[in-house]
């Protein structure tokens, strides 16, 4: 059935979404852009691969341990007033990485740059199911990483292209100014529910009852989220994908083309600007089909298949610059985006009022992985690292590298066995039909 929204909420759900989103490019853009000033920053600061994967992961650390406190600001505070304070730090912390003149002070910005940015996901997904139908909020997950992967994409060869113009640290201190000025305009714009804007609930307009609040506290809600089983599958899901596909492209895919094919910055960003470019369609794709295929389970078990092939074959083919490579990478994106499917199914399997902290679990998962990914990486290429450097920056050999996607197919063969301990949702709440319990 389709249903008609009044103009005036339609108007305010779109302004509401596209602050969101806004800010939300701007945590995918934060993600990569360590990927393509890699050597400025060895160079730098004088570090080696261990201490630069340590670097970019600085920002994982922190997201992975304001995961589950984000959920609980976006089902308590709101997504609101969440993501107001996260961008104000986010801000603060990009101006201090941009302007840092030693690893201490970068590494702090850097820590600050992933504490604020680490609610507006959970923020946003939780706004996003309140202002949105049910029915379609595999759809609306899918069009949310799609937009939020345009931040992802600027940080790949757009922002390699701008790095020929102006150097890395104008270009951190400019997204600063950006974090504070959507600071500003969540506050003055963004509201939590329709209801306090004076609209009735989504499922009111659809002439559904609405959820029913809940009444335990917060923390009691927090004990039954992790005690959830049907949630853990997502978590090792993504830290398996989506946690090895950000620490892989986010960091490493630029320097393996740069060390072993002799690419240049540019020409290297044009696979990881095609491999992010995959992904956000994947994300799309992947988030519309399970919705109109009214499953969940067949699309994450099929993508994570994929996804492990893609890691193999970098092992396994004889590839090199050009076709084959555009393919693998491309291919690496894509079935990478099936992740998206496992923030609908944690929904699905929880409580409403619990989705925030549902999402955040299962997101947990994902930056857990790409915080202990990306500096094993760099750990095992300084194993066989011979000491030869160019202009300051380490140079490590093709055997190096393979040590490091062994690595990356460990990590999807982890999420391969997790995609069969899901729970098939058929897109509905099966946690309101009293199928699932706690």
């Amino acid at each position: 059935m389709i249903h008609t929204y009044p103009p005036r909420f339609l108007r305010a759900r779109w302004t509401v979404f596209t602050i969101l989103v806004l800010a939300y490019m701007l945590v995918f853009f934060h993600r990569m852009a360590p990927g393509v000033v890699a050597s400025d920053l060895s160079a730098a600061f004088g570090i080696s691969a261990a201490a630069l994967g340590s670097l970019a992961a600085m920002y994982y650390y922190i997201y992975t341990a304001m995961q589950m406190p984000a959920g609980v600001l976006a089902d308590t505070l709101g997504a609101r007033y969440a993501v107001l304070l996260g961008n104000a730090v986010a801000g603060v912390g990009s101006i201090m990485f941009g302007l840092a003149e030693t690893f201490a002070v970068a590494s702090t910005g850097r820590f600050l740059v992933g504490l604020g940015v680490s609610v507006v996901f959970v923020g946003l997904m939780k706004s996003n199911s309140v202002w949105f139908s049910e029915r379609h909020y595999g759809t609306i997950s899918g069009t949310t990483l799609l937009l939020g992967n345009l931040g992802a994409i600027a940080a790949t060869g757009p922002l390699a292209l701008v790095l020929v113009y102006t150097d890395w640290r104008s270009v951190f201190v400019a997204l600063g100014v950006l974090a504070l000025a959507l600071a500003f305009a969540s506050w003055w714009k963004v509201r939590d529910r329709p209801e306090d804007m004076g609209f009735p609930s989504v499922r009111e307009m659809e002439g559904l009852s609405a959820h029913p609040p809940r009444q335990q506290h917060w923390i009691a809600d927090l004990r039954d989220v992790l005690a959830h089983r049907r949630l853990w599958p997502g978590f090792f899901y993504d830290f398996g994908i989506t946690g090895s596909l950000f620490g892989f492209v986010g960091l490493w895919a630029i320097p393996l083309l740069r060390d072993v094919h002799g690419l240049s910055r540019g020409d290297a960003s044009a696979y990881t600007t095609v491999a992010l470019i995959a992904f956000a369609l994947g994300c799309l794709l992947s988030g519309s089909f399970s919705d109109r295929l009214r499953r969940r389970r067949p699309v994450l078990i099929g993508g994570a298949l994929l996804y492990a092939a893609a890691c193999g074959a970098f092992l396994v083919l004889p590839w090199s610059p050009g076709p084959m490579a555009h393919l693998l990478f491309t291919v690496l994106g894509l079935s990478a985006g099936c992740f998206v499917v496992a923030y609908a199914q944690a929904k699905e399997v929880t409580a409403p009022a619990l989705s925030g902290m549902a999402i955040a679990l299962v997101n947990t998962g994902l930056f857990l992985g790409a915080a202990i990914f990306q500096p094993l990486f760099g750990w095992v290429l300084d194993l066989g690292w011979d000491g030869t450097t160019i202009a300051g920056v380490p140079v490590y050999a093709a055997a190096d590298y393979r040590n490091g996607l062994l690595l990356l197919f460990g990590f999807a063969l982890l999420a391969v066995a997790a995609s069969f301990g899901f729970k098939e949702t058929r897109c509905r709440n099966i946690a309101l039909e009293g199928r699932i319990q706690g």
